[in-house]
């Protein structure tokens, strides 16, 4: 396989990768090294990935083991869920005050998710997969993806409630 073919390959979803690596890593830094890692192991293997029917799904899988490996690890301690996904409009300073809030509520939140359902929620409402491609991410059953995603919406759902009901705790 020569470079270019390579990078047609991996382009369109090299994205995704980062996306993921950064929703469970502590900064862009660290997605970064973790994405650039990712496509080292790919073009390492680039004469087998032809092999593989979803390379996007198993490049998924890779970085979410090599993520999570990196969380187990001595050195990666401080590391925490982080999520900066959200870009500002031309609106009110309030009304910008009120969405960042937000915004880190809801990353406050998904840091006290269990692990499954943080990656489950990000492959599913971020980078908007389908329940097969998840599964074959996390291998799991579409039914237990279904109900693993249900239960980390109610919490998120259940929490921010309770925060704008009761302010802020």
């Amino acid at each position: 396989m020569t470079q270019t073919d390579f990078t047609k390959l991996v382009l369109p979803f090299k994205d995704k990768v980062y996306r993921l690596a950064k929703r469970l890593l502590v900064s862009r830094e660290e997605a970064e090294d973790a994405t650039q890692e990712i496509l080292m192991k790919l073009w390492n293997n680039s004469q087998k990935i032809k092999e593989y029917r979803n390379i996007e799904a198993f490049a998924m899988t890779m970085t979410k083991n090599f993520c999570l490996d990196r969380l187990k690890s001595k050195q990666a301690q401080n590391l925490k869920i982080v999520h900066s996904n959200y870009e500002e409009n031309n609106t009110s300073l309030e009304k910008q005050v009120e969405a960042r809030d937000s915004v880190d509520w809801v990353s406050k939140i998904i840091e006290e998710l269990p692990e499954q359902q943080k990656i489950i929620l990000q492959l599913r409402d971020i980078e908007e997969y389908d329940f097969d491609e998840i599964a074959k991410v996390v291998d799991m059953n579409p039914t237990a993806i279904r109900v693993a995603l249900s239960r980390a919406r109610k919490t998120i759902r259940e929490k921010l409630t309770k925060t704008h009901r009761y302010g802020i705790q």
